[in-house]
This record gives structure tokens, C-alpha cells and sequence, in this order.
């Protein structure tokens, strides 16, 4: 589809430049013209497959070796004996269990834009699930979705709310106070219908089984305290040095070496462990690549650019207000287009911003529109490879998930626009 797309739309790019302050190359907005049309063959679509997987290769790895290291930690027991232990804790209370769940992973979507490092916590949310009697739908949406949510409305993000906020030459803090104020209430929003969900749609839960599962080790809770550890290092280094999927990976590698002497495996014996963890994560690794093909092909017909211009123009006619609402299904469009809300950022903030001045738009209402429309669409677009990935390994059919979030994505729409409003007015 995105193939015969390159065939029917016309051709178009701006120029860009280098920009030193994010290290990514910005358009120049006012530059695009038409270019020689650059339609992609069936054959370049399936070349294509392939350059997606090189394109997204950090994520790909990040995704083998956390996946290994959190396969090997399960191998030992100890993620399954974690899982136990929350399930007693909550015996009886069921889905009351979601809440926290859904704001511990919305905070790491807050802190570093939590995504494919889920892919590997899926076999072991599954258990967790079981034992409190959710379904994986569910489970799903107390995590990659409360992620989500976190990442589209926290104030911290370094990669929507950081960017964008640079892009626009405001305060990183500057509207902090809304933004958190955003954040919980889409996290409360979140929950709720995650439970309601839940509660409608209740599995046989699995508590005898839970209880049965012996409790937490000593060893254990060392490494447990060490996976905690390493995100907590992994969240400073992103804010603080701006750290990525490769220094994630390094962690994640350490972690599995140390975690296999915790838990008295022999190197070898915990090197097997890894690399067996590792092949159970290739699937969802090759998925993410094959999403990432697709605007590999965009961007080699050369129309990404041309659906920017074309979605923008319209909204110098508009008064504020009116150009800030549609400013948040125009970002969801082209997200489908450009599925990383940073890349998107570079793309679409150097064209909007100066069309808000323009029409007296208040720069804080253009980056909310952007983090409401580029964010919340990571619930839904099946360019999002981290998303696919962990349907695939949750045994979820994207119509069941879609079917689900739709509802849900539409409150935390109701906040993302009351935000955007109350940005454009206050000004």
C-alpha cells in the first residue's frame, strides 16, 4: 500500500539542514518543492523489508538482548516467582491490581518513552494476568498502553515533549504544570477503563496456581533490585546524557551476566540462557523492522514530505484555536507515515511553528497538539513495530486491540484537546 502510494501522490521535499542543539536534521520551512517523481516498485517494496530491519538495527538489537536478559531471568524462576507474589498481594482484589501497573509503566513512559523494552515483560505479564483473572487484552493495555499515555502526556519525555519544546525554542519546563496535570489525569482515565474492561471480561483466575509458585528468593530480590536499578540508570542516562537503545542494550547485557551468577548459573550455562532467550524474541524483532519498511518506502517516493506540506497549508487560512484542533489529526496522519514521534518532531515543527506565529497560535498549544496527536496515535497505527511486536507475543489480534483502544484512546483524546485549548488561550 504505502508502494502504490509513491505511485498516485506527487514527489515533493524541503531542504534541510543540521541543527547542532538536537543533532538531527531539521526541514527548512517554506522550501518545498515538487521533484521528479520516485515511484517504488514491487520489488523495491520487498528490497524495503530488509533496509527496515538495517534502519531500525538499534532497536532490533535492543530488542534480542533485553529480551534475552529477561528470557534468562525467567528460565530462573525468578520473574514467574515476582509475578506470584503480586497475585498474593492482591488475592481477591483481582483487577485492583491494574492501577498501580498501569502507573508504573506511564511513569517510564513519562521518563524515556517506554516501548520496545516491553516487548521482553510480555511472557511474564501474561502470568500475572492469569493469576488476577484479566485477560491478555488487558494486560496489554495495563502496560504498552498505560505506556502510552504516559509517553504522549508526561512532561519529561525527552523524546516528544524534550524535542518538541526545543524545536519550538520554549523552557524544557515551561507548561510543566498542565502537562503533569494532563498526565495524571489521562493515567486515571487509562485505568479506569483498563478495569472496566477488565471487570467485563473476566478469565478464570489462576490464584491457586499463583500461590502454588514458591516465594521470593533472597537471590530473588537482588535481581529484581538489579533490573530496577539498571532502568533507573537507563531513565538518568536519557535525560541526563541522552542515551539510547545501544547503552540499553549494554546494560541489559550486563544485567543478564551478573543475573545468571545471582542466580548460581555457571558464565556458560548463563550465556546458553541468554542466547535460547534471545531466539525467542527474533519474531518480534523482525516484525519491528518490517513496520519501519514502510517509511522506508514513503521516503523513497518522496512523498513524506509532500503529505506534511499538503496536510500544513491549509491551516494558514484558520484562526487559532481551529488550526490547533486540527493540528492533532494531521500529526496522527502523518504518524502513520513517520512512526517515531522524534523523527516527526524534526519533520513537522520547523513547518508549524512559524506557520503559528503567522496566525497568532501560541507555540506551547502547537507542541500539545503534537504530543496529543503523534502520541496517542502510538495506540493504534500498525506502522508502530514495538506495538505489533507486542500484540504478536501477547496473542492478540489487532482488531481485538484496536476494538478496545479506540474507546479508550478517545478519552485521553478529550484531555489532549482540552489541553491544546487551554494552551491556545492562555497563550
Amino acid at each position: 500500500m504505502a508502494a502504490a502510494l509513491t505511485w498516485v501522490l506527487p514527489a515533493g521535499e524541503f531542504q534541510r539542514r543540521m541543527d547542532d542543539a538536537t543533532g538531527r536534521e531539521l526541514v527548512v520551512a517554506g522550501t518545498y518543492r515538487a521533484t521528479d517523481p520516485a515511484p517504488v516498485s514491487p520489488l523495491g517494496a520487498l528490497v524495503a523489508i530488509p533496509r527496515g530491519i538495517v534502519a531500525a538495527a538499534e532497536v532490533v538489537i535492543s530488542i534480542l538482548l533485553v529480551g534475552g536478559a529477561f528470557a534468562l531471568i525467567d528460565q530462573m524462576g525468578t520473574l514467574a516467582r515476582g509475578a506470584g507474589a503480586i497475585v498474593r498481594r492482591f488475592a481477591g482484589k483481582g483487577v485492583w491490581a491494574i492501577p498501580p501497573v498501569v502507573l508504573m509503566f506511564a511513569l517510564f513512559g513519562a521518563m524515556e518513552n517506554m516501548q520496545e523494552e516491553i516487548i521482553a515483560l510480555v511472557p511474564v505479564l501474561l502470568v500475572l494476568g492469569r493469576g488476577l483473572g484479566v485477560d491478555a487484552v488487558a494486560v496489554v493495555a495495563m502496560s504498552a498502553g498505560a505506556a502510552a499515555i504516559g509517553a504522549a502526556f508526561g512532561p519529561s519525555n525527552p523524546y516528544q515533549a524534550g524535542i518538541a519544546l526545543k524545536l519550538a525554542q520554549l523552557p524544557l519546563l515551561e507548561g510543566g504544570g498542565v502537562r503533569l496535570a494532563m498526565f495524571v489525569a489521562g493515567v486515571v482515565a487509562w485505568a479506569g477503563w483498563t478495569m472496566w474492561y477488565a471487570t467485563r471480561h473476566r478469565v478464570p483466575p489462576d490464584e491457586a496456581g499463583a500461590r502454588a509458585v514458591p516465594g521470593l528468593t533472597g537471590r530473588d530480590s537482588l535481581i529484581l533490585a538489579l533490573i530496577v536499578a539498571t532502568f533507573g540508570l537507563y531513565v538518568v542516562g536519557v535525560i541526563t546524557f541522552g542515551w539510547g537503545f545501544n547503552e540499553l542494550s549494554a546494560l541489559f547485557f550486563l544485567v543478564a551476566v551478573v543475573a545468571g551468577r545471582l542466580g548460581g548459573l555457571g558464565l556458560s550455562e548463563a550465556m546458553a540462557g541468554f542466547l535460547k532467550g534471545m531466539e525467542t524474541m527474533v519474531g518480534a524483532g523482525v516484525l519491528v523492522g518490517v513496520a519501519r519498511a514502510i517509511s522506508v518506502v514513503l521516503a523513497d517516493g518522496k512523498v513524506i514530505d509532500t503529505i506534511v506540506q499538503a496536510l500544513a497549508s491549509p491551516l494558514m487560512d484558520q484562526p487559532p484555536a481551529l488550526a490547533a484542533l486540527l493540528m492533532i489529526p494531521i500529526h496522527a496522519v502523518i504518524h502513520v507515515a513517520v512512526p517515531s514521534v522524534s523523527g516527526q518532531a524534526a519533520l513537522t515543527m520547523p513547518v508549524l511553528i512559524p506557520a503559528s506565529d503567522l496566525i497568532g497560535l501560541a507555540r506551547q498549544a502547537t507542541v500539545m497538539a503534537y504530543q496529543t496527536g503523534a502520541g496517542l496515535s502510538e495506540l493504534l497505527i500498525p506502522t508502530n513495530g514495538a506495538l505489533m511486536a507486542i500484540l504478536l507475543a501477547a496473542r492478540v489480534p489487532y482488531g481485538q486491540w484496536a476494538a478496545f483502544a479506540v474507546r479508550g484512546l478517545a478519552l485521553a483524546l478529550a484531555i489532549g484537546v482540552a489541553g491544546t485549548l487551554f494552551m491556545t488561550w492562555r497563550g
